[in-house]
C-alpha cells in the first residue's frame, strides 16, 4: 500500500513556504534550519525531506542528500515538488532524458506549475522532443500571454517541428499586436530576419521579400551583410522558380546586383562567386566549353573590379583548362613566389587532382628556378615550393635534395626545416623528423606553432613524455602534467595524437583511456547547449541558436571524434580475439608508483585553488542564466588513472558496441564506422546489425578494400551460420527468417553463382596494382581458409616495381604478417628496409632503440642550446 500522505498544519504550511524562499534566495543555511523545525515535527513529510535533500546536496553533501531525497519521494509519490526535485537532481546529473520523465511525472500532480513547464520546454529542446515543445511552449504562452519570449518560444517550438505554417501564424499574429517596434534594435532586427526565414522556407518567397524590403527600409533590420544575403538568395530562388514569370527578368537583375553588393563586401568569400556564377546558370560541378568560357569571363572582371582580391583569380584555375590554365596559372605563380606567400603550395594542391595541370605546375616554377631570379627571396621561396612538391608526389630524395640547397642558400629559415621534418615523415624516418623539426624550433625556440609541431612529432616518433615536456612550454604552470592542462582545456588534436601513439606503441591500456577522453569533450559539448534553449529564445538570437542546434545534431561525425570512437571500439575488438593480451598489459610496479606520484601531484594542485589563466570561458555569459547552480554532480574520481581496469573489462565487445552507438544517424555514411560497425556485430553474433552495417559500407564505395573483405567474412559466416540452423532446435520461424536476410544480402553484394573464392580473385585481378587491395585479398584468403604460402606469396608480391606500396601499407603488411606468425615476416622486413631508401620504420628492434636514443642525446644537446639564448 501507498503511504499516507502527511499533511501540515496551517502554521507549519507557512514554515514550508518559508522553506522554499530560502531555497529560492539561495539562503541554504536558514533553509536546512526550518526543514530541520519541521521535520522535528513531521519526520515523514516527503515534500520537506526532498527540499533538505536539495540544500544538502547545494551545501556538497551529495550522497547524504540524494538518500533523503528518494526516502521523500517515497513517502509522497503524488507531490510536485518531490518529482521537480528528483528532476533537478537528475538534470544536474546531465541524465536529461530521465530528468525530463520527472518533470512530466510534477506535472500530473500540478499541470500550471509555470516554472515547471519551462524547464520541461528546456528538456525537450535538450533531448529534441520537438513535437512535445510545441505543447509546453503553447501551454507557457497560455499561462502568460503578455511575454514576449513565449510567443518567440513558440514560433520556434514549430519551426524545429517542421510545422512552419503555424510558425508563421504564431509570428503575423504576435506582430499584428506589437504596438511600437524599436528601430536599429538588434533584438527585434533579429525576430524580423528568423521571420522571413520561416517564409522562405515556406515557400513563401514574394511574401519573405516584401517583409524584408519593408523593414529593412524603414530601419528595423541592422544586420546588412544578412539583408543582402537574404534578398540575393530569395530573389536567385524566385527567378528560378518562376521562369515563365514577367517579373523573372527584373528579379534576375536584382538578385546579381544582390550577390555583387555581397562582394563588394567581401571580395574574398569564394561562396558568393559560386552564388554569381549560379545565378547565370552556370553550375561549376558541370561544366562544358560554353559555361567555361562564360565563367572565365565573369571571373575576369570580378579580378579587374577587386585587383587585389585572391579568390577570384583562384577561383578561375580551378575552372581553366588547357593553354588558358597556363595563361592564368603562370602569373599566379609568380605573384605568390616574389611575394614569399608560404602558403602557395598549399593553395594551389587541390589542382593536383588533374595530372595536366600538376605538370603545368611543376614545369612553370622549374623554369623559374632555372632562371635564378634576381630577388634571392624569390630564389628560396621556389625552393620551398618545388621542395612541398615533389614531397606530395612522393620524390623525397628529389625533395630532400633542393631542401638542401634551400638550407645552404638561407640557413635561418625555419620553415625549411620544419618542411624537411614533414618530408622525412612521409618517407617513414619519424626520428630523423623530430631532429629536423629541433633544428626549426632551435632558430626560434619562442614560437608557438613550431613547438607545437615539435610536440606532435615526438608524439608521432612514440616518444610522448618528450612530447609533453615541449608542450609544456606553453600550458598552464599549476598543473599536475602538461597533458592534463591539455584535457583539461580540450585540445582535440593533442588527445588524438597521444591515443595513437599509445596505440602505435602497444599500450592500449593509456590508449583507451585517451580515446574516451575526447568523448568526454563531445559529452561537454552536448552539455553546453542547455543554457541557450532559454537564453537564445529571451535575447531573439534565432538563426544562430538554429545553426548551433543543427551543428550539435552534426558533431558526432567530425573527424576527431570518428577517430577516436572507432580506434577505441578496434581495440576492443583486439582484446576480445586475443583475450590474454589485457593481461599482458598491466603496468609494472613502477609505473603504477609513478601514477600514484601523478595523482598526488594533480591533487594537491587542486588544493592550492583556481588559477586565474585556468581557463577561458566561452560560456560565463549564459552560465549566470541557470537556476540550478550547485547541482552539478562532481567530476567522478579516476581510480584507474592507467587504464589497467578498463582493458580487464569481461564485456569488451559491448563496451565497443555502446561507443558505436553515439554515432546514431550520422554514422551511416561514414566508412569506418560501418565497417567496425560490422566487426563488432558479427563478432556479437548479430547478424542482421551486421548486414545492415555491411549494406551501408557497400553504398558508400562498393569497391573499398574493406568492404570486399567484409563481404567475404560475412559470406563465410553466412555458410556457418546456415549450418548451425539446419540441425538448431530455435524455432524454423527464426531461423528462415535470418537466413533469407543473409541470403539477399549476399546477393546484393555479390552475384549469387560465383563462390568467394572466385569473387576474390576477380577483384585482386581488376585492382592488381593496389597495395591495399592485396592485404585484404590476403586476409580474405585467410578467411577461405588458403594455405599460408599462398597468403605468404601473395603479399610479397606487393614489393614488385609496379605496386603502389606506401610506407603505411607496408606497415600494415609486415604487422599483419607478424599476426599470423609468418615464418617470411622477418624477410618481408628487410625487403621493405631495403626498398624505401629513407625509411627508419622497418629497422630492427635494437637499431630503432639506438636512433631512439640518438635522438633523444641531440634533443637535450637542443634544449640547452635554446636556454642559452
Amino acid at each position: 500500500m501507498a503511504p499516507q500522505q502527511v499533511t501540515l498544519a496551517q502554521k507549519d504550511r507557512k514554515a514550508f513556504q518559508d522553506l522554499l524562499s530560502c531555497y529560492e534566495l539561495k539562503q541554504l543555511t536558514r533553509g536546512r534550519k526550518v526543514a530541520d523545525q519541521i521535520l522535528k515535527k513531521y519526520p515523514d513529510h516527503g515534500e520537506t525531506m526532498c527540499m533538505k535533500g536539495l540544500i544538502l546536496v547545494h551545501l556538497g553533501q551529495r550522497d547524504e542528500g540524494i538518500k533523503l531525497i528518494r526516502d521523500g519521494m517515497r513517502k509522497d509519490l503524488t507531490s510536485h515538488i518531490c518529482w521537480h526535485v528528483w528532476a533537478l537532481v537528475q538534470k544536474g546529473e546531465h541524465k536529461y532524458e530521465e530528468a525530463l520523465k520527472s518533470y512530466m511525472q510534477a506535472l500530473r500532480f500540478d499541470k500550471d506549475n509555470f516554472n515547471i513547464v519551462r524547464e520541461t520546454s528546456v528538456l525537450q529542446a535538450q533531448t529534441r522532443a520537438y513535437e512535445a515543445l510545441v505543447e509546453s511552449r503553447l501551454h507557457m504562452l497560455r499561462l502568460r500571454p503578455n511575454v514576449r519570449a513565449h510567443w518567440v518560444g513558440l514560433a520556434v517550438a514549430y519551426k524545429l517541428s517542421g510545422n512552419l505554417v503555424e510558425a508563421k501564424h504564431v509570428l503575423e499574429h504576435f506582430q499584428g499586436f506589437l504596438r511600437e517596434a524599436p528601430v536599429n534594435d538588434a533584438e527585434y532586427s533579429e525576430f524580423i530576419l528568423f521571420h522571413v526565414r520561416v517564409l522562405e522556407d515556406l515557400g513563401d518567397l514574394q511574401a519573405a521579400l516584401a517583409l524584408l524590403d519593408k523593414k529593412s527600409k524603414d530601419r528595423y533590420v541592422v544586420d546588412r551583410t544578412a539583408i543582402h544575403t537574404f534578398r540575393a538568395r530569395i530573389l536567385s530562388k524566385l527567378k528560378n522558380s518562376n521562369t515563365e514569370s514577367p517579373q523573372a527578368a527584373e528579379w534576375d537583375t536584382r538578385a546579381e546586383s544582390e550577390w555583387r553588393a555581397l562582394l563588394d563586401l567581401n571580395s574574398e568569400c569564394t561562396d558568393y562567386y559560386h552564388a554569381v556564377l549560379a545565378n547565370q546558370g552556370i553550375d561549376l560541378g558541370s561544366l562544358d566549353d560554353d559555361s567555361r568560357t562564360q565563367a572565365l569571363g565573369l571571373l575576369s572582371e570580378f579580378s579587374a573590379h577587386s585587383p587585389k582580391a585572391y579568390a577570384p583569380r583562384r577561383l578561375a584555375l580551378t575552372v581553366a583548362e588547357g593553354d588558358k590554365f597556363k595563361e592564368l596559372v603562370k602569373p599566379y605563380i609568380e605573384a605568390g613566389l616574389s611575394k614569399g606567400i608560404p602558403s602557395l603550395f598549399s593553395d594551389l594542391k587541390k589542382l593536383y587532382a588533374d595530372p595536366f595541370k600538376r605538370q603545368v605546375i611543376e614545369e612553370i616554377v622549374e623554369d623559374i628556378r632555372a632562371s635564378s631570379p634576381s630577388e634571392p627571396a624569390e630564389y628560396l621561396w621556389t625552393l620551398y615550393f618545388l621542395a612541398q612538391h615533389y614531397s606530395f608526389l612522393d620524390r623525397h630524395r628529389k625533395a630532400l635534395d633542393i631542401l638542401n640547397l634551400a638550407v645552404e642558400h638561407t640557413p635561418t629559415l625555419p620553415e625549411i626545416y620544419m618542411m624537411k621534418a614533414k618530408v622525412l615523415k612521409r618517407a617513414g624516418d619519424p626520428y630523423g623528423a623530430v631532429r629536423s623539426m629541433d633544428e626549426a624550433r632551435a632558430l626560434d625556440g619562442q614560437d608557438r606553432f613550431i613547438n607545437t609541431k615539435s610536440g606532435k612529432y615526438r608524439l608521432r616518433a612514440g616518444m610522448v613524455d618528450e612530447a609533453e615536456e615541449i608542450l609544456g612550454l606553453f600550458t598552464r604552470k599549476g598543473a599536475a602534467t602538461p597533458g592534463a592542462d591539455l584535457t583539461e582545456m580540450q585540445a582535440l588534436h593533442y588527445l588524438v595524437e597521444v591515443g595513437d601513439a599509445y596505440n602505435r606503441t602497444g599500450k592500449l591500456n593509456l590508449a583507451l583511456k585517451k580515446y574516451y577522453a575526447v568523448q568526454k569533450v563531445f559529452e561537454s559539448f552536448r552539455e553546453d547547449q542547455y543554457d541557450f534553449h532559454q537564453y537564445s529564445i529571451r535575447k531573439t538570437i534565432l538563426l544562430p541558436y538554429l545553426d548551433m542546434l543543427k551543428w550539435e545534431d552534426e558533431v558526432h561525425s567530425h573527424p576527431a571524434y570518428v577517430h577516436a570512437v572507432v580506434s577505441a571500439a578496434l581495440i576492443w575488438i583486439e582484446l576480445y580475439d586475443d583475450p590474454l593480451l589485457g593481461k599482458s598489459l598491466q603496468p609494472s610496479h613502477e609505473t603504477t608508483e609513478s601514477s600514484k606520484k601523478a595523482l598526488s601531484k594533480a591533487k594537491k594542485a587542486a588544493r592550492r585553488g583556481n588559477d586565474p589563466s585556468l581557463r577561458w570561458r566561452i560560456f560565463s555569459t549564459v552560465s549566470n542564466q541557470s537556476d540550478d547552480k550547485g547541482l552539478d554532480a562532481p567530476p567522478p574520481k579516476d581510480d584507474d588513472p592507467d587504464g589497467v581496469k578498463m582493458i580487464l573489462a569481461d564485456d569488451p565487445l559491448e563496451r565497443a558496441a555502446k561507443f558505436l552507438e553515439t554515432f546514431k544517424e550520422c554514422g551511416k555514411h561514414i566508412m569506418d564506422v560501418c565497417l567496425t560497425n560490422f566487426d563488432v556485430a558479427i563478432r556479437r553474433k548479430k547478424y542482421m546489425q551486421a548486414a545492415q552495417a555491411l549494406v551501408r559500407a557497400h553504398a558508400v564505395d562498393a569497391q573499398h578494400p574493406e568492404v570486399h573483405l567484409r563481404v567475404v567474412q560475412f559470406g563465410k559466416t553466412g555458410e556457418s551460420f546456415m549450418a548451425y540452423f539446419s540441425v538448431s532446435s530455435l524455432s524454423d520461424s527464426i531461423g528462415s527468417a535470418v537466413k533469407s536476410v543473409l541470403h539477399e544480402t549476399l546477393i546484393a553484394l555479390k552475384p549469387e553463382e560465383i563462390s568467394l573464392d572466385v569473387f576474390t580473385s576477380q577483384y585482386l585481378q581488376s585492382h592488381s596494382t593496389s597495395s591495399t587491395v592485396i592485404l585484404a585479398c590476403a586476409k580474405a584468403s585467410e578467411i577461405l581458409g588458403n594455405p599460408m604460402k599462398d597468403i605468404e606469396s601473395l603479399l610479397f608480391t606487393s614489393l614488385q616495381d609496379n605496386i603502389e606500396l606506401p610506407v603505411e601499407d607496408a606497415l600494415r603488411i609486415l604487422s599483419y604478417l607478424q599476426r599470423i606468425k609468418s615464418t617470411r615476416a622477418e624477410e618481408f622486413r628487410i625487403a621493405c628496409d631495403n626498398k624505401f631508401e629513407f625509411s627508419t620504420v622497418f629497422k630492427s628492434s635494437d637499431q630503432q632503440a639506438a636512433l631512439r636514443q640518438q635522438c633523444l642525446l641531440e634533443e637535450k644537446e637542443d634544449c640547452e642550446d635554446i636556454e642559452t639564448l
